[in-house]
């Protein structure tokens, strides 16, 4: 009977992945270039919504010392969505480099180098920054649902 169950339990198991086939390293390259598009100086609020598609309703949002947490809410994506448009076409200046993809169950980790400059929507203040970021995409049903920024 033990092995009936574990036989039954490793078919499903097959299964289960054999059916869903996400391919984390395609997802991460669409990820990255939606969420480039969505820094550069001519973005449109068309390339925001291209960002979003990807992305859950309820996604969680951490990027310290922003947003200290990623707690999940219905409304997360509107948010979301605010925010990108206050900020949107600040830069006057924006380039990026995709360095690293790495995959894990339920998990894309992606690595990235940018450059940006453009003058803070809120402060009119000049902003440059020229650094490398990681962000650790959780992903359910194919869509982001948390992302981690550090």
């Amino acid at each position: 009977m033990k092995t009936l169950i574990f036989i039954l339990s490793a078919l499903m198991s097959f299964h289960a992945t054999s059916a869903e086939k996400f391919d984390g390293k395609a997802f991460a390259k669409t990820y990255f270039e939606a969420w480039s598009e969505t820094q550069k100086p001519n973005a449109k609020a068309e390339d925001i919504e291209n960002y979003l598609k990807l992305l859950k309703d309820d996604i969680g949002h951490q990027h310290l010392p922003y947003d200290p947490n990623a707690d999940r809410a219905d409304d997360n994506k509107e948010l979301m969505r605010e925010g990108m448009t206050y900020y949107l076409a600040a830069h006057t200046e924006y380039s990026s480099e995709l360095l690293s993809v790495t995959e894990g169950l339920n998990v894309v980790i992606i690595k990235y180098a940018y450059q940006s400059k453009g003058i803070h929507p809120q402060t009119k203040k000049a902003a440059e920054i020229n650094k490398e970021m990681i962000e650790v995409l959780e992903i359910e049903d194919g869509l982001v649902s948390v992302i981690r920024k550090y």
